[in-house]
């Protein structure tokens, strides 16, 4: 209801904005039109200004020759009524036969207000007597009785207020009323679109001036839902997939690596042939622990591997995980240095502790793969803005720009996904095992000259 109730606002506010337009045009356009007309073109301040021109003298009246001629262009005719004999004293040209020469009060009262013989008729008040002009018949309409009621006069302003309010309200309801059915259909498109965004399953009654819409959303939501049936599906067998080969595997490559390992302890074989088994026991190695992560990897991606967050000693984590994998290193290759004299004793997290370790051994490992000439790898823990931060870096070869781009680049990516499993998947499960605890992972260069990675977690707060 939040966005139907959001577009009726925005539709309300456009009527109201575009009303008083509409109606700042139309004044616009009155005051055009009339600006238009004729300075003298009143027919009263004509009047008056005949009477005003009319020249009186014992020979009779006469009016300026270039006014008369103007009133007879215009059909205009004109005649002098006088105040004592109530006879006309003189007349243009033009005049009707139909008007009169001599008049009452009654007849002056009369053109006065209205119209002489159907001709509207002007009056001005001259030195001895009434101009009175006549204009042509339908030239002009006369308000017969005007006459006003003074308080009507008085509340004029409210009154207009008033009425524009009025019709302002009129405007609104009309306009609400012919768009309400749009309304109505533009809600349920609306959460349609929110639930195809959610991957929710979406049904729109095809009905309504938007019905068009409605019928494309619901194929759209068919065919989403159908296509993520088929994801799940997918995503299922690969993972069913791979659990069943790394089930396959562990069997024969336990084997192998028992084999491999009775060949490598066998004086009686040459040393050449010791070294080879040694050889094949590390691959073995490798292999298994490539094994591990993929199908750790996999069960992480889905959600699949049981998380049991406790409160952890985050060094004695990091401690253990070293441990392991100095005593597992058969060679001095790879030395490990802490680089803090006194890590944080109290750096505790709410985390999985097999997880982070895992996590740790993986960062540890990394160092290893990357750099078969050897390295030395440097170890550091610090509590640092409410986050406890393990660092693992090394001094050997490092890496390229553009691998560290992709390393840092999303696991989704078509091209960066296939690196990530390709150079990185120990990082890759690194980064999940981070993301599930709420933490993050950042790669970048060593200050040593080599690969680093930051495994940043959360502390545990009191309450938790």
């Amino acid at each position: 209801m939040k966005n139907l109730f959001k577009l009726i606002r925005r539709f309300v506010g456009m009527l109201l904005l575009s009303s008083p337009l509409i109606l700042l045009l139309n004044l616009l356009l009155l005051g055009l039109l009339t600006s238009r007309q004729a300075p003298n073109a009143d027919p009263w301040t004509m009047a008056q200004q005949a009477a005003e021109a009319l020249q009186l003298s014992p020979e009779g009246c006469s009016l300026p020759e270039p006014l008369e001629q103007s009133l007879e262009n215009e059909g205009i005719w004109a005649v002098y009524i006088d105040n004592h004999t109530l006879r006309a004293a003189w007349q243009t040209k033009n005049l009707p036969d139909c008007i009169p020469a001599s008049y009452t009060a009654a007849d002056i009262a009369r053109l006065t207000r209205g119209y002489m013989e159907d001709y509207p008729t002007f009056t001005g008040v001259g030195q001895s007597g009434l101009m009175v002009l006549g204009y042509p018949k339908q030239s002009y309409w006369k308000n017969l009785w005007p006459s006003w009621d003074y308080q009507l006069i008085a509340g004029l302003p409210a009154l207009l207020l008033l009425f524009v309010l009025m019709n302002l309200l009129m405007l609104v309801l009309i306009y609400l009323m012919a768009i309400s059915k749009l309304l109505k259909s533009i809600q349920p498109i609306t959460d349609g679109i929110q639930d195809l965004g959610a991957c929710r399953p979406v049904y729109i009654r095809q009905e309504g001036p938007l019905s068009e819409i409605a019928l494309h959303i619901n194929r759209a939501s068919e065919r989403l839902q159908f296509q993520n049936f088929q994801l799940r599906r997918r995503e299922t067998a690969r993972v069913n997939w791979i659990a069943g080969v790394s089930h396959d595997i562990r069997t024969p490559l336990s084997m192998v690596m028992g084999y491999a390992a009775q060949l490598q302890k066998d004086v009686r074989l040459p040393q050449e042939a010791r070294g080879r088994a040694e050889v094949i026991l590390k691959q073995s190695e490798r292999m298994k622990n490539l094994i591990g992560d993929l199908n750790l990897a996999s069960r992480l991606e889905y959600n699949m591997q049981p998380i049991e967050k406790r409160p952890e000693n985050m060094l004695m984590l990091v401690r253990q995980a070293a441990v392991d994998f100095i005593n597992l290193q058969q060679e001095e290759r790879y030395p490990v240095q802490w680089e803090e004299e006194r890590p944080p004793a109290g750096c505790t997290v709410c985390a999985d502790g097999r997880l982070i370790q895992r996590a740790v051994t993986n960062l540890l490992q990394n160092c290893v793969n990357h750099n078969e000439q050897g390295c030395t790898i440097y170890l550091s823990l610090l509590e640092e803005g409410g986050n406890c931060i393990v660092s693992v870096e090394d001094d050997g070869a490092g890496v390229s720009d553009s691998q560290l781009k992709r390393l840092k680049g999303p696991l989704q990516d078509g091209s960066g996904g296939a690196f990530w499993q390709q150079h990185g998947l120990g990082l890759s499960i690194v980064r999940q095992i981070a993301a599930s605890h709420g933490g993050r992972l950042e790669l970048f260069r060593s200050a040593h000259g080599g690969f680093a990675a930051r495994l940043i977690l959360p502390v545990k707060k009191g309450s938790e």
